[in-house]
């Protein structure tokens, strides 16, 4: 079987598998989010963190809840790392300085997981369990509970109580993370990851030094890492790494377990608002994308020129031999069409016009399908645009889902797309001018500024994953894409809330000859071509010096 073709089986069994899991997970997730009643276990969370899960709450406290809790998920996680030395089970690391304590509590606390140091050389079992796990199903739970708030928006008429911000929160780790997690791990497991709390062990001489590992409890981590589109690794070399990825299957498998919640909780939308159409309208966008940007990274990464590259299927420097081209480019696309950022190469080592489509993916707003939550909330921002821009073009007031779009609520959606752009290019101007910055650039020209360009983009679109080759551990960088991550998480949940409540206050539009129906293909492909009209708007410069330049020069 040659490469391509065994590429292209892969992406056919992995949309079979996707397709197979739609209906009962997205209905599953309907249910678990509009059913009143409360599990024992739930009960006992609530009782212990003080909150009241019948009360409703208005956007201000629903973002209020948000915050706080985010505030102090960054407190605990930040001294953690700072106190390891003096914890159990640090292996003998010792604490983590300060920017890069900052910089990690900011990653995980904002879904993004970028990672500025060397997992298994740095942390030990209780900040990896007890800290960054952790993190990786509550980060998760606070974005589905966001998008699940701008659902209710659409769905109620005549209230602004968008449901309880602790109960959403609670029922996504309880009844939707924890369950699926647990059952990833334990197929991780039975192909191979390692699931312990072992020491470090010398294993042999390697380069004419002591080689050694650590264990660590890798398959549960990094089932929540790719489900809750996480993507923090164990171990530096991330899913790559044949610990947390041990063979072609588990990949593929990671690679859905990527996909799973975000292409599902599209069926979830069409339930609560009542037509699953919509929910359909909106997955045959995120799968339009997502299906291009495979098949172009497939065609950059297989028929690149010269006969090292022909001789060995295409361009496999910095790609593992186990997955090859097909395998390597369909997580590639996912996990930066989503805010995964987990990797199973290099992206730096990509061909440059790949690398390109790897930075496109962060920049259309990682919404193809997105990250838990964050994909639907970014999708339905888009949508709304669309629907502005369509009644622009036909003279007719914005409707969507019954809803009228009137200045306010275009108001709320262009900032929302406005701010991350913001971080990603004023910053990376000021790394690029600064001179302090550019020292840590491993490749100058082109290539260069794409690996300071993915880092803050990456950063601020909440991905989290590393073009490699630029040296992140400095001062600077700590603390600017900390920052960026932080922001670019929770600002735009300000106006997805603000909308999300807007929208909920306002009574229902009936639908009539001229309202345009957004559940057909017609809106698919308005949907799809605003999309990529705005982000080229907005980035095309700046991939014009670094990806583009490079691809064709």
């Amino acid at each position: 079987m040659g490469p391509v073709l065994a590429g292209v089986l892969q992406l056919l069994a992995l949309m079979a598998a996707l397709a197979l899991a739609y209906k009962p997970l997205g209905t599953y997730m309907a249910r678990v989010y509009t059913s009143d009643k409360h599990w024992r276990v739930e009960k006992w969370i609530y009782k212990g963190i003080g909150a009241d899960p019948d009360t409703e709450m208005r956007w201000p406290a629903y973002l209020r809840g948000v915050l706080a809790f985010s505030a102090v998920g960054l407190l605990f996680l930040y001294l953690l790392q700072r106190l390891q030395g003096h914890l159990p089970g640090s292996l003998g690391f010792a604490a983590i300085d300060p920017d890069q304590a900052f910089n990690t509590a900011a990653s995980f606390v904002s879904n993004t997981n970028w990672q500025s140091y060397y997992g298994e050389q740095v942390m030990g079992h209780v900040v990896q369990t007890a800290g960054l796990a952790v993190q990786n199903f509550v980060s998760a739970a606070v974005g589905i509970a966001v998008a699940v708030a701008l659902v209710r928006g659409f769905a109620r008429s005549r209230t602004g109580e968008l449901g309880n911000f602790w109960s959403d929160l609670v029922r996504g780790v309880v009844r939707v993370l924890v369950p699926i997690a647990v059952v990833g791990a334990i197929v991780l497991v039975a192909c191979g990851a390692i699931q312990n709390f072992s020491g470090i062990h010398e294993v042999g001489q390697f380069m004419g030094g002591t080689q050694e590992w650590n264990g660590g409890a890798v398959a549960s981590q990094e089932a929540i890492k790719e489900l809750g589109t996480n993507g923090g690794g164990y171990f530096n070399a991330n899913s790559a790494h044949p610990f947390e990825n041990p063979t072609p299957f588990t990949n593929l498998f990671e690679i859905f377990l990527i996909l799973l919640i975000p292409c599902s909780i599209t069926r979830t939308f069409g339930i609560m608002v009542g037509s699953v159409k919509q929910g359909y309208a909106i997955l045959a966008t995120m799968a339009t994308i997502w299906v291009s940007f495979v098949a172009l990274m497939m065609w950059t990464e297989f028929s690149h020129h010269g006969p090292a590259f022909q001789a060995a299927g295409g361009a496999m420097e910095g790609k593992e031999v186990r997955f090859g081209i097909g395998a390597s480019s369909i997580f590639a696309v996912s996990t930066t069409l989503t805010s995964t950022g987990a990797v199973d190469s290099f992206h730096s080592s990509f061909t440059g016009l790949g690398g390109g489509i790897t930075l496109l993916g962060m920049m259309l707003g990682e919404i193809a399908p997105g990250g838990v939550g964050s994909g639907l909330y970014g999708m339905l921002i888009m949508a709304i645009i669309a629907v502005f821009i369509a009644g622009l073009m036909v003279g007719r007031t914005p409707e969507y889902l019954g809803k009228k779009i009137g200045s306010r609520e275009v108001k709320l959606a262009a900032c929302y797309i406005l701010i991350t752009p913001a971080l990603v290019l004023v910053l990376t101007a000021f790394a690029m001018a600064l001179p302090t910055p550019a020292h840590s650039m491993t490749n100058s020209g082109a290539h260069g500024f794409s690996e300071i360009l993915y880092a803050y983009t990456s950063g601020a679109n909440n991905n989290g994953s590393a073009f490699a080759g630029l040296n992140a551990d400095t001062q600077w960088f700590n603390t600017t894409i900390g920052l960026a991550m932080l922001l670019g998480r929770f600002l735009p949940m300000v106006f997805v809330l603000a909308l999300a409540g807007s929208l909920a206050e306002q009574k229902p539009v009936p639908a009539t000859a001229g309202t345009l129906r957004t559940d057909k293909p017609l809106y698919t492909g308005l949907l799809v071509g605003t999309i990529i009209i705005i982000t080229g708007l907005t980035y095309f410069p700046a991939l014009a010096l670094g990806p583009l330049a490079e691809g064709l020069a």
